[in-house]
């Protein structure tokens, strides 16, 4: 009993800080992902499927959350979107390089650098990017809540998702509990 006594004491209370309590309000209000909400909403009926954390060499680079419309089992033929929170700082050229590698290693369809690098910017850790497919030759990207770009072009949807949710990714295991399977 002494030991709930403890707990109680030491348990901050919102009565005291109403900015505290308001924050707390909000954040037990809004919807999950909300920096990302703006991109989201472009998705109908959009829930989350999955959530896996990508490491390299066992270090955690960032964790993935799937989209999909009512939270449905994933599907090429339907649109989706993967959001990333970084865990690191990654500058923009290791961002484009990675992904423009990871494209070419899986076989898929390369984007020109030059869009990549307009979608991409450098992140931080805590940076959030957001990427949603509008059919299968668009996605729209979001950092932390505001638009960077639209990629256009034939199969952009499954060339660059497919680093992510493909096949031949480089964590069966990833691609698996992202996809909530």
């Amino acid at each position: 009993m002494a030991f709930l006594q403890k707990i109680r004491s030491s348990r901050p209370r919102l009565a005291s800080n109403p900015v505290r309590a308001a924050l707390l309000s909000l954040a037990l209000l809004a919807p999950d992902g909300l920096v990302a909400s703006s991109g989201l909403n472009t998705l109908d009926g959009a829930q989350l499927r999955g959530t896996a954390t990508f490491r390299y060499l066992g270090l955690p680079v960032y964790d993935a959350q799937l989209f999909t419309p009512g939270g449905a089992a994933f599907s090429w033929n339907q649109d989706f979107g993967l959001q990333l929170q970084y865990r690191r700082n990654v500058s923009q050229k290791a961002l484009v390089n990675s992904t423009l590698d990871e494209m070419q290693r899986i076989g898929r369809a390369v984007p020109v650098r030059d869009q990549l690098q307009t979608c991409f910017k450098a992140v931080k850790k805590g940076d959030l990017y957001l990427a949603v497919s509008e059919g299968p030759d668009k996605v729209s990207f979001w950092l932390n809540g505001r638009k960077t770009c639209t990629m256009s072009y034939p199969g952009i949807k499954r060339s660059f998702m497919s680093v992510f949710l493909g096949e031949n990714t480089r964590s069966a295991a990833f691609t698996q509990r992202l996809r909530g399977q």
